[in-house]
């Protein structure tokens, strides 16, 4: 297992933290999701057997929000 730990931008209130949480833990391969609204961050406990990275960073993105590596 591995962690990363995004910064997400956008996010301006609960419901969008829970809709990043829920869109992340819904990815095949993640086990473990923590999503903060400040200071705009995701963490993420993933299978890197079963998604990269890149492939959280795009699903965030294709929801509406900025993100990059934290």
């Amino acid at each position: 297992m591995q962690t990363v730990t995004l910064k997400v931008s956008g996010m301006t209130c609960g419901g969008c933290v829970n809709g990043v949480a829920n869109l992340l833990k819904a990815i095949s391969g993640v086990t473990d999701v923590t999503v903060t609204l400040t200071p705009g961050e995701a963490s993420i406990q993933y299978d890197e057997q079963l998604i990269l990275p890149n492939q959280l960073i795009s699903a965030i993105k294709d929801a509406g929000y900025d993100v990059d590596l934290g």
